[in-house]
């Protein structure tokens, strides 16, 4: 009886140490980088907007990026209407953008405007690289800057900080953005130092025409960004972090807007899992096999509230054991040591998302956030289709 409690327990903890090793890893390596390269401030660059039914936000990005400290020569806004029944397509123009409208009534969702934008800026043969923005965000006026120093460096694939533009519009998008530098500024720093792959966010990230060539992108499940990234690291190119530009997007503040949005990324993600575990696998043995290694890591690395309830679930199986079987307080300090890692985790993220003492009050929230995912976990369904999230006022 006490050798199968012990093994019960060890395959409780086992899971619960590696998480909460590999995030104090990263909570230990997130100093602050140095100011990247200075560039020549020649580059051209294509700015995609992808856009779905965004015409009560398109103008408010292209504003955005018509404020980009980089020669107005220097840089296109191509606006992809896609699959549009608003008037995104003529704001966007009145805004200031060149349009591309598409419409296809079967291959929908963000991958495929994105093949549809990055061809035709090929076929332009005018940008050396493109920049992907979400419509319903604003950029750092140096993004561009900090985009063309690293390429003119070396770099081919890259990502700026993706935060949270209304933080402070409800507890759950300080959560959010608290969530967001964890995973985020947190882990792509360490990333950055130990020269790994980043990987791709989905917003604010710039890849080269030449890159493209040598690795089209065909990425169209529902973690379009994710995907790529691997795809990226699989032919031997990592994803340079840009710490100090950042692209900051509006959050759902509703919980049905949330768990459409959340769902999504979480089917995505098991999709990801099944597809792409085999072939990180069999590449982390390979020559880029540390970068390769990492992103099926990350891949494998359950949310931050999966990890939680897994500790939980330690502590209190651990506890009850240790008031009958005195050796199961080994369990015990293991859990309490596993909590004690993922507060250091939660607490750099809280420092870096400038949420102030709110935020930090609202982590009184994360018991009810952590059932919330918990209910989402238990009705995944892995389904294959492209819901757009609905937006709320800016």
């Amino acid at each position: 009886m006490t050798t199968a409690l012990h093994l019960l327990l060890f395959a409780i903890a086992l899971p619960a140490i590696a998480a909460c090793l590999y995030l104090l890893a990263f909570t230990l390596l997130s100093q602050r980088p140095g100011p990247g390269p200075r560039s020549s401030r020649r580059l051209r660059f294509d700015v995609i907007v992808p856009a779905h039914d965004e015409a009560a936000i398109i103008a408010g990005v292209v504003a955005s990026l018509r404020r980009l400290d980089w020669p107005a020569d220097g840089f296109r806004i191509l606006v992809v209407a896609d699959n549009c029944s608003d008037a995104t397509a003529a704001l966007a123009r009145a805004a200031g953008a060149q349009v591309l409208e598409r419409h296809d009534a079967v291959n929908r969702g963000k991958g495929y405007a994105l093949q549809f934008a990055f061809e035709a800026s090929r076929r332009d043969e005018w940008a050396y690289a493109v920049v992907v923005v979400d419509a319903d965000s604003e950029v750092s006026p140096n993004l561009l800057e900090a985009f063309a120093g690293r390429i003119e460096s070396g770099a081919k694939a890259l990502q700026a900080h993706y935060g949270v533009l209304n933080a402070q519009a409800h507890w759950r998008t300080r959560l959010m953005a608290i969530a967001m530098a964890c995973f985020h500024r947190v882990r792509s720093r360490a990333r950055e130092r130990l020269k790994l792959s980043c990987g791709l966010r989905g917003n604010g990230w710039c890849v080269t025409h030449r890159l493209l060539r040598e690795v089209p992108y065909r990425a169209f499940s529902l973690a379009e960004d994710v995907e790529y990234g691997i795809t990226l690291g699989l032919a031997g190119h990592r994803v340079h972090n840009v710490d100090e530009a950042c692209v900051d997007a509006l959050m759902v503040t509703g919980e049905a807007a949330a768990t459409t949005q959340r769902q999504r990324w979480e089917d995505g993600r098991h999709q990801l899992v099944r597809s792409r575990l085999w072939p990180l696998l069999k590449a982390s043995g390979g020559i880029d096999g540390a970068v390769c290694f990492d992103l099926l890591l990350d891949l494998l690395m359950p949310p931050l509230s999966y990890v939680v309830m897994n500790v939980a679930l330690l502590l209190l199986l651990s506890g009850l054991a240790w008031i009958w079987l005195p050796s199961a307080a080994l369990w015990v300090g293991i859990a309490l040591a596993c909590i004690f890692s993922l507060l250091l985790y939660v607490l750099r993220g809280w420092q870096l998302s400038d949420v102030g003492l709110r935020g930090l009050l609202d982590l009184l929230h994360a018991p009810f956030f952590v059932i919330w995912k918990l209910m989402l976990m238990l009705r995944a369904h892995d389904s294959m289709q492209w819901v757009r999230t609905r937006r709320e006022e800016p």
